[in-house]
């Protein structure tokens, strides 16, 4: 809202200082600081609404070391990220964008799951929360909204380099100021296949095989391939808030690279630079992910160990939406089991432990188990690790792989 505040102040009264509104990276660091002043400070004042109302979280006693302690501590703190994204958005991102829009409702829909789940445990105290299947259906719809909308929206498109050699390139800089030349925008479905020359891949091409128009029926790849993803990365980030930080940290690491993909791909010069596709108007997401990254930050001060909150559903749930629904937007989708290598590992985990605890079972009577427990983090807890330098390692982690993930804009 103020960007059209200070945009109309600068249009008409000629205001000093309020064309500053027009630079994403202005805005994008008014966004984080605005995003780390109200996690810091209304977040405390929230966790104390929590425990007055006694929202505390329930220990499953699974025979962890300092379980008991985490008993009561107030749950539900991924309010305090929601706000910290949603009021800095609103404030300084361009409402009118596309993809602020998308990432916003995946924000918001994730976030209201996530909630329903929370308040089941809590109020309702039952255990088990919202039943997987109706979580799964919620994260399918967002699939199908985030999937349609990229797919059919006519402001989402790219735009490819049209000079085949350097003589037309000279050429062409010659005549244009030395500013790169790309064609016009059009609708597209390709994305990025990281470590190759050639990297890109139209999802149209799959289905031509069948005889059928990529073009007209290319949704027909894309939109399920945009369900998975967003299920697998939410259900990822949610298996891993099992200790103090670590979702939260490892969130803010993959928003960190997600938003300099962000940021280069909506700049036609690094765009040029980096010979990568140049995708118009993603650029904006800049403003959304530095809300994202500042408030993660801010949400650490009370959620590093030992926490004082827990995010809950309601903050894994939205933080696994927003991230799927970032890297789909600027076309890295193949780079997330790298850029949210964690979250990967962890959902592995658990699949691996009880497709083969399973598949013992039935083939010797009893089940046996590869890892001490899953997801991994409560592994290396059996084996005894302080949880502390379990988060500091897994975090570590995270930055090499969100440094591979940088690499892969050169190395083809």
């Amino acid at each position: 809202m103020l960007y059209y505040l200070f945009d109309y102040l600068n249009d008409v009264y000629d205001l000093p200082g309020a064309g500053v509104f027009q630079y994403i990276t202005f805005r994008a660091s008014m966004s984080v600081i605005g995003a780390l002043f109200i996690t810091m400070i209304f977040g405390k004042r929230i966790i104390l609404i929590l425990r007055r109302k006694q929202v505390g979280e329930t220990v499953r006693n699974l025979g962890l070391a300092g379980e008991n302690l985490k008993a009561g501590t107030p749950t539900m703190g991924g309010l305090i990220i929601l706000g910290g994204i949603m009021i800095p958005v609103l404030l300084f991102a361009r409402l009118d964008n596309v993809y602020v829009i998308l990432l916003l409702v995946s924000t918001v829909w994730m976030g209201i799951i996530g909630f329903i789940d929370d308040y089941i445990k809590v109020f309702k105290k039952d255990k088990k929360g919202l039943r997987g299947k109706f979580k799964v259906l919620g994260q399918v719809v967002l699939g199908l909204i985030v999937g349609t909308t990229l797919y059919f929206h006519p402001e989402v498109t790219i735009k490819e380099k049209t000079v085949n050699s350097k003589i037309e390139t000279l050429t062409a800089q010659i005549d244009q100021g030395k500013k790169p030349v790309f064609g016009d925008a059009k609708k597209s479905i390709k994305t990025t296949i990281p470590f190759l020359k050639n990297n890109e891949l139209d999802y149209s091409k799959i289905i031509e095989w069948t005889g059928l128009n990529g073009e007209t029926w290319g949704w027909v790849v894309f939109i399920p391939i945009v369900i998975f993803i967003i299920t697998a990365v939410s259900n990822g980030a949610n298996l891993t808030d099992g200790l103090d930080g670590l979702a939260t940290g490892t969130s803010a690491i993959s928003a960190v690279a997600l938003g300099i993909f962000a940021y280069v791909s909506g700049s036609i010069i690094f765009a040029d630079y980096l010979n990568i596709m140049y995708i118009p108007n993603s650029g904006e997401m800049v403003v959304f992910v530095a809300a994202l990254i500042g408030a993660c930050i801010g949400f650490l001060w009370y959620n590093t160990y030992p926490a004082q909150v827990f995010m809950g559903d309601t903050g894994s749930l939205a933080l696994g939406g927003i991230l799927a629904t970032l890297a789909i937007a600027v076309r890295k989708e193949l780079l997330i089991p790298i850029v949210c290598g964690i979250f990967l590992v962890e959902n592995l985990s658990v699949v691996l432990q009880v497709s083969y605890f399973k598949y013992t079972r039935r083939k010797f009577g009893e089940g046996r188990r590869i890892f001490l427990m899953a997801p991994l983090h409560h592994h290396f807890q059996k084996k005894g690790y302080h949880e502390a330098k379990i988060v500091t390692r897994f975090w570590i982690v995270g930055i090499m792989l969100a440094v591979i993930a940088f690499v892969t804009l050169k190395i083809r």
